[in-house]
């Protein structure tokens, strides 16, 4: 979590909300994907940091399938991530902060346990929550303050 934790940081440096992401080949250990996100500077709806680093790790190991990875990301993935997770098949979802407005792993509704699809991925949620929340609080509270 550390690792997607310096991603957010970095994002926040772009001005960009700081949500990071990496994700783990679990056989080796090896880091093949990172992401922040990149919105406001690509004005692209879809560039949310789980995207941007399932794209890289697609690209490391040649395949869209994602076996035996795991995905670190500081901010629970929304409906769109948690379909990007589905259908690249990565074993292992963890995230810190809940996100009540736009969670799809629990939150609003739970994408990742629905049963019919064809794939579920393991969930371990609120790891360095209060790092991760405080991150995001910051961030927004910078933005009203400037206002």
């Amino acid at each position: 979590m550390d690792l997607a934790i310096a991603e957010a940081k970095k994002a926040e440096t772009r001005r960009e909300v700081p949500i990071g992401c990496v994700i783990v080949d679990n056989t080796t250990g090896e880091v093949i994907g990172r992401g922040s996100n990149e919105r406001e500077e690509t004005q692209n709806a879809i560039k949310h940091a789980e995207i941007i680093a399932i794209e890289e790790a697609c690209a490391k190991v040649g395949s869209w399938r994602l076996e035996h990875t795991s995905l670190f990301v500081t901010l629970e993935p929304c409906p769109m991530c948690a379909g990007a997770i589905i259908n690249s098949r990565i074993e292992e979802v963890i995230f810190g902060a809940s996100d009540p407005k736009a969670g799809s792993v629990g939150s609003i509704n739970n994408l990742l346990a629905e049963t019919r699809y064809n794939h579920q991925p393991e969930v371990l949620a609120n790891v360095k929550a209060d790092e991760t929340a405080a991150l995001l609080q910051n961030f927004f509270r910078e933005i009203r303050r400037k206002k």
